[in-house]
């Protein structure tokens, strides 16, 4: 059990049991309590116990006592991984950490652009200080927010007048055409260095970096709601996004590969480019698998501003409601992370961890669902069929199932999107045959489907790690999770 002064992000995605004291856990009184956060070990009756070290962390938002730090967030290396957000140089420290205790001192450097610009302090008591907030640093992968860190301001109109400007085009265009540009472009997409592709572990390096800090402090295992129910140590989620007339009469092309393994899966329609079958829908549906609602119309406009977002919302509802679907995909994975909340779903699945091809390029980093707002966010994990055969013309599955191993030995989510309008091309089937074929029967991977993950999600959010005669799971994940811990290496 812990102690902390504020909330503390990182503790509440991981479920580890804290309580929040406020000032009876504050380090200083005044400004500075609102500066700087503080988390300290607990007794078995959750007081702090004062022999312990504890963590300070710079919050996000607060006021810097110099000029010196940074205004706008940026791009920084700790150990072996990249983090964004705002950080405080070391010249600032002294003053940030000034009546809280004595003898800081920076041991580990934090780089940028090679030069270290700031460091991970600690005093002679075995307190640590992060000069940046853990907080941040997560909301940054997720929402994709580093992808303007440190760059002009007008980066993020440029790239949405670009968006607009391929989807004006495109319809003119034949597909042959588009093709060859899509994969002529992949020349400069992929001279960009962040996010690593097909995998960025960035953010996963960073919370095992940040729990072994803590485990440090503690000298003891810490103790965390399982990621994943019924003893499963990763998850297989298979989903389809049917962009076509022609995509929705192909459906048997893959369907038929997972019937025959014994396995379920999800599919996105579009609601009015075509004709949806609704025969097709209650054949699905019979079968145990899921239906979700992927764009109005593929046209790249559903998220193109608020106003348009606003006027469509309606018919996506509808179509919401007419196939009981609780998941949205946006077309050509199209987002914006203050408007998909809006959407009135459970879940979206919009976000890749990493994929500099598509039109949209970027990924939130995360090989686990997350948060925003209500909104539970289930990352496309593995690289798109289209990605892998139409465009950078992969001969067969071999980065497929690369992924898929790193994701199950990471205790990740495998999370594939195929498509149907693609699936008469034999290296789609065939690499799809290949990685069903490996995974289908391995019995510690979780096969569910997205709106089971998200509401998986929703119940571990609301449980915790309770101190009885033991430690157990409290809460609606009580029945299927179990109570894991995070060790030193």
């Amino acid at each position: 059990m812990f102690s902390a002064s504020h909330e503390f992000a990182f503790f509440d995605y991981f479920r580890v049991p804290y309580q929040v004291r406020g000032p009876q856990l504050a380090a200083c009184q005044g400004r500075r309590a609102a500066l700087v956060g503080r988390l300290r070990p607990a007794d078995q009756g959750g007081r702090s116990d004062r022999s312990a070290p504890s963590l300070y962390w710079l919050r996000h938002g607060a006021e810097l006592p110099s000029r010196t730090a940074a205004g706008r967030p940026g791009r920084y290396q700790l150990d072996d991984f990249t983090f964004f957000g705002h950080v405080a140089p070391n010249a600032a420290v002294p003053a940030i950490l000034s009546g809280i205790g004595s003898g800081w001192r920076p041991v580990t450097p934090v780089l940028s652009c090679g030069q270290q610009v700031a460091a991970i302090w600690q005093d002679g008591q075995r307190n640590v200080f992060l000069p940046f907030d853990p907080a941040e640093v997560m909301h940054q992968f997720w929402s994709e927010g580093y992808i303007d860190a440190g760059r002009p301001t007008l980066t993020a109109a440029g790239r949405a007048a670009a968006l607009r400007g391929y989807y004006l085009a495109r319809p003119a265009v034949p597909r042959p055409v588009q093709l060859w540009l899509r994969r002529a472009f992949t020349q400069v997409q992929s001279k960009a260095t962040f996010p690593a592709w097909p995998a960025e572990t960035s953010l996963h390096d960073f919370y095992g970096w940040l729990f072994g800090v803590i485990v440090g402090l503690t000298a003891a295992p810490v103790p965390y709601v399982d990621i994943w129910p019924d003893d499963r140590s990763w998850a297989l989620v298979l989903t389809h996004d049917v962009e076509t007339a022609a995509g929705q009469q192909q459906v048997e092309l893959l369907r038929g590969i997972e019937r025959a393994r014994g396995l379920r899966s999800s599919w996105n329609f579009v609601g009015e480019r075509y004709h949806v079958d609704d025969g097709l829908v209650r054949a699905l549906r019979s079968e145990g698998c899921e239906v979700g609602v992927h764009g109005l119309r593929h046209d790249g406009r559903d998220l193109e501003s608020a106003r348009i977002m606003r006027k469509r919302l309606p018919a996506i509802r509808q179509f919401a409601t007419q196939w009981d679907a609780v998941g949205f995909r946006s077309p050509a994975t199209q987002r914006h992370w203050d408007m998909m909340p809006c959407l009135g779903f459970e879940y979206d699945s919009s976000y890749s961890d990493t994929d500099p091809y598509e039109p949209q390029p970027g990924g939130c980093c995360s090989y686990l669902p997350y948060f925003n707002q209500d909104l539970v966010e289930l990352p496309i994990t593995m690289p798109q069929d289209h990605t892998l055969f139409a465009i950078l013309d992969q001969p067969d599955a071999v980065t497929w199932l690369h992924k898929a191993r790193l994701l199950r030995d990471r205790g990740g989510m495998a999370l594939v999107l195929t498509h149907p309008d693609y699936a008469d091309d034999t290296r789609v089937s065939d690499g799809y045959r290949a990685v069903l074929d490996e995974f289908c029967d391995d019995t510690s991977a979780w096969h569910a489907l997205p709106r089971e993950v998200a509401d998986w999600w929703r119940c571990r959010a609301a449980s915790d790690v309770r101190r009885g005669s033991g430690l157990a799971v409290d809460g609606p994940a009580a029945d299927r999770a179990a109570v894991r811990f995070a060790i030193a290496d």
